[in-house]
């Protein structure tokens, strides 16, 4: 009797190209954004065109340098913003390792465990960060999942890594 392959809510799996090895489970972990940095720089432009209407009026009035600290402001908070909306965390269980590379503000990390000597925690339903942890690293996982599903996560990657 054939078994179907698990269903997972969070991870893709592919078969492994070479036919003595597992499939390949991949999670990845994505910040939820409603506006990609594009469209924020544009909405920047369109705010800062506003403001200068007011900045003219303002100007007249002799309070230009509210309008340049405001315009500071909201820029270096969209600056922020942007470096951080293609922020990931990707979870990939191939050949024997577990593989954790997290992605912030541009700078990646990565950090490889060995499928056996790996842990994974929390066992409880705290909502904290996973912990993957091995060898003598840890990586917290999970910053772009809802707290009350981190626990469904962990529990979904101890599952790969007993299975698949």
């Amino acid at each position: 009797m054939l078994q179907s392959p698990p269903a997972f809510q969070f991870a893709t799996l592919s078969a492994n190209h070479v036919p003595s090895q597992g499939a390949v489970v991949l999670w990845r972990l994505k910040r939820h954004s409603l506006i990609s940095p594009a469209q924020l720089g544009w909405f920047y432009l369109s705010l800062c065109l506003a403001c200068l209407g007011v900045a003219a009026f303002l100007s007249s009035q002799n309070a230009s340098v509210v309008m340049t600290f405001a315009l500071l402001a909201i820029g270096t908070a969209f600056v922020v913003y942007s470096r951080h909306a293609g922020d990931t965390e990707k979870i990939v269980l191939q050949d024997g390792q577990l593989v954790v590379e997290l992605e912030s503000a541009g700078r990646t990390e990565r950090a490889a465990f060995n499928r056996q000597w790996v842990r994974i925690e929390p066992k409880n339903e705290d909502g904290s960060l996973i912990e993957v942890s091995g060898q003598g690293r840890l990586v917290r996982v999970g910053r772009h999942v809802r707290p009350e599903l981190r626990p469904l996560l962990a529990r979904e990657i101890r599952f790969a890594l007993r299975t698949c």
